[in-house]
């Protein structure tokens, strides 16, 4: 017998959402990216609307969320805004995520490759998907971070 899940998974494009989707999302991501790292960055950088948007879900809102970025001439599909609302840490949903972005890509490109730009002090994480680094270190916003790709 295998557990139930605790969450619902939602993918779908920018225009798909509707205004309280959309918000409940982006303030994860600001919450998350912009507050809790101190981060002063464009999060509103102009890119929602070529990608899907991973969320999960479960009977209160959004408990994390995942940007899915389609391939183009110069990279692979990339996984990216990787967030896991504060409330619901301690739960494995960073895996939960990283397991169901993985699956939506695969669906959305199936045979390629998928890119990440990690956090660096997450590459350890990333690598328990199968993500191997493919670049040196190098500063993103102030943070180090490290290209990682999951070949298939």
């Amino acid at each position: 017998m295998s557990a139930q899940r605790a969450y619902d998974v939602d993918v779908r494009r920018l225009a798909e959402l509707s205004a309280v989707e959309l918000y409940e999302l982006l303030k994860l991501r600001v919450d998350v990216f912009v507050v809790e790292q101190a981060c002063a960055y464009p999060e509103l950088d102009g890119n929602d609307a070529d990608c899907l948007h991973l969320r999960l879900t479960d009977g209160t809102g959004l408990i994390a969320c995942a940007r899915l970025w389609q391939p183009t001439p110069n990279h692979l599909p990339r996984i990216g805004r990787v967030a896991v609302s504060p409330a619901h840490r301690g739960k494995r949903l960073g895996e939960a995520l990283m397991h169901e972005a993985i699956t939506a890509c695969e669906k959305a490109y199936p045979g390629e490759a998928i890119e990440i730009s990690a956090q660096s002090h997450l590459q350890r994480f990333y690598a328990g998907f199968g993500f191997v680094p493919i670049s040196e270190e190098y500063l993103e916003d102030g943070i180090p971070h490290v290209d990682m790709v999951r070949r298939v």
